[in-house]
């Protein structure tokens, strides 16, 4: 059995998100963003996000997971959907729920290299810095630095559960 504990408020959130919009607002002004969404966890804070940027958006879609139905990565890395468009010469924002160690997103970020877009940068709702292993992954735009706690809510699960939450809360695991 598990409990969850609110650690971030829906209200939080949004102030950070809307923090973290108005800087990639500054930093794309005049030029198109292409949002590749990490599915499925980013889509809550993808469409968050979106609706507060005022430069002209695309989408795209992504599946990766190096973590199964477990709280800890796997280390390997899976591509269950890849992008529907080509990403050549555009600007393109990964938005991710959670980076924890940095593999998935190392991984990825190699990946999309080779598909030679003209800009790519990191964009997450939370970063795990205590638990990064790729140190060559920058993130760009983080809204919120959290402790190493397994969390849950806003798009984030546990086991496919909890990622309808309105808030950030961490699992506690009970008997």
């Amino acid at each position: 059995m598990e409990e969850i504990r609110v650690l971030i408020s829906e209200e939080e959130l949004k102030e950070k998100i809307i923090e973290v919009s108005r800087q990639i607002n500054e930093d794309y002004k005049g030029r198109d963003i292409h949002m590749i969404c990490i599915l499925k966890g980013g889509v809550f804070f993808s469409c968050e996000l979106a609706k507060y940027i005022d430069v002209p958006v695309t989408f795209d879609f992504m599946s990766i997971s190096s973590y199964g139905s477990g709280t800890v990565s796997t280390g390997r890395v899976k591509i269950m959907k890849d992008l529907d468009e080509p990403i050549e010469g555009r600007d393109v924002l990964i938005v991710e729920d959670i980076i924890d160690t940095g593999r998935t997103l190392s991984y990825l970020l190699e990946l999309l290299k080779h598909r030679k877009p003209k800009s790519i940068k990191i964009c997450t709702l939370l970063d795990k810095p205590s638990r990064r292993v790729e140190k060559d992954v920058k993130v760009d735009y983080s809204c919120v630095q959290i402790p190493d706690n397994f969390v849950v809510g806003f798009g984030l699960d546990y086991d496919q559960k909890y990622r309808n939450l309105p808030y950030i809360g961490v699992v506690e695991f009970t008997d």
